[in-house]
């Protein structure tokens, strides 16, 4: 089935019907008022909502919640290892043993990238790997076996233990599916952990699908590691990848899911929306990339079905140069910016310095603010920073949980 795209031609979608284009002014209202919409009703704004008057409704919404203050973090990336037993048809960060970069960072390496994070003033340590290579490749159990491990996960317990004891700095940790024992175990070294949902239908795991080599991939089980770590109060990322074969329906049913978990956990601390790339020497490097106004629209979407007490983000590189245009969509987050390391998942998309993203936020009537890999708001949650991390997030927090502005530490 294909996408069912928003023309970048259009500002909105077939002209509705005198019964829809009522259902979108319902929807509308319903949405900008902070009322929870139904499916229904987010379908509607996705099929028939003049762009216009959907990004409207979005902003408004976000501004009431969250004023004209947009964060960011001020991050590195450490690639802990690109070995994964997965195979996404867009993915050019994961490597076989015998690729290229195919290849795990030592505990050396580990604490000289951290410590290059620290003296470049980050607060977040961002660590993101392939899933469960050792199932896979016997030099991945080779390499951990070296170090006195038998997984994966609990080589990146210890690294993240590690670069935290050794420079101060946050681990925010994205490894793929965790099991219940290996949040816990996680969470007493990194601030928040996350998984991207990507997509709750199962069918885009079927025969010319973007994960029908991905057993990792598959939504049941992504969605019971995403509601696991609300069982443990573990401040969690998660977030949707537009343009990889979903339809709009999907779309809104991973928005849906998303949301549905956060209202029975409340640990979902951001939301990402995140657009498609298209790469080379990959299975989907012929595939059309979203546009910018099916970005938008989908953002403005995920914005008034998520609330707007939700944390939304949507990453300026991907969207280079037009990114300000996400501001109007209803973002309240940049992501992760770093000012050392490139981005190992979309190398081709650099990272726009971070005076230059605090003057375009400016120019677009915002303030851009720093804020640590744990939201303002988790930090005075009950449960949700373990004790062996409290004392690293009161030393870097302010007053408003926000990042400490006078040292870079």
């Amino acid at each position: 089935m294909l996408i069912r795209s928003i023309s970048s031609n259009s500002e909105r979608r077939a002209a509705p019907s005198s019964t829809s284009r009522y259902e979108v002014e319902r929807a509308l209202l319903l949405a900008e008022s902070g009322t929870q919409i139904s499916r229904s009703d987010a379908l509607a704004l996705f099929e028939h909502a003049e762009t216009g008057a959907l990004l409207e409704a979005a902003s408004s919404l976000r501004n009431r919640a969250k004023g004209r203050t947009i964060s960011y973090s001020r991050k590195a990336f450490l690639p802990l290892t690109t070995l994964c037993r997965d195979y996404c048809g867009y993915c050019t960060f994961r490597r076989d043993p015998d690729d290229a970069g195919g290849r795990y960072m030592t505990p050396d390496e580990v604490v000289d990238s951290a410590e290059r994070a620290r003296e470049a003033g980050c607060h977040e340590l961002l660590f993101s790997l392939g899933d469960q290579p050792e199932v896979e490749f016997s030099e991945a159990r080779e390499f951990l076996h070296r170090y006195g491990y038998e997984r994966t996960l609990e080589y990146l317990a210890a690294m993240t233990k590690l670069a935290l004891e050794e420079t101060q700095l946050l681990p925010h940790s994205n490894p793929g599916l965790m099991p219940m024992a290996d949040l816990a175990v996680l969470k007493a070294s990194n601030v928040s952990l996350g998984l991207m949902l990507e997509n709750s239908s199962p069918r885009l795991m079927s025969r010319g699908q973007a994960h029908v080599n991905a057993p990792d991939k598959a939504p049941r089980k992504r969605l019971q590691t995403i509601e696991d770590a609300g069982r443990l109060k573990i401040p969690f990322t998660t977030g949707i990848l537009i343009g990889i074969g979903e339809t709009l329906e999907e779309r809104v049913d991973s928005l849906l899911a998303i949301r549905d978990s956060n209202a029975r956990r409340g640990h979902i601390q951001e939301v990402i929306v995140q657009n498609f790339r298209a790469k080379t020497s990959t299975p989907m490097a012929a595939r059309t990339e979203p546009d910018m106004n099916d970005m938008v629209r989908t953002v403005a979407v995920a914005r008034l079905v998520l609330g707007g007490e939700m944390n939304l983000q949507a990453p300026p590189n991907l969207s280079a140069p037009d990114y300000p245009r996400l501001l109007d969509a209803g973002i309240n987050d940049w992501g992760g910016i770093s000012p050392v390391t490139p981005d190992f998942i979309n190398p081709e998309a650099a990272w726009p310095h971070i005076s230059t993203l605090g003057e375009r936020t400016a120019e677009a009537g915002f303030h851009l603010r720093e804020r640590l890999a744990i939201y303002p708001e988790f930090i005075a949650k009950t449960g949700f920073v373990d004790d062996s991390i409290r004392p690293y997030v009161a030393r870097m927090a302010d007053g408003d949980g926000f990042a400490k502005q006078e040292k870079q530490l």
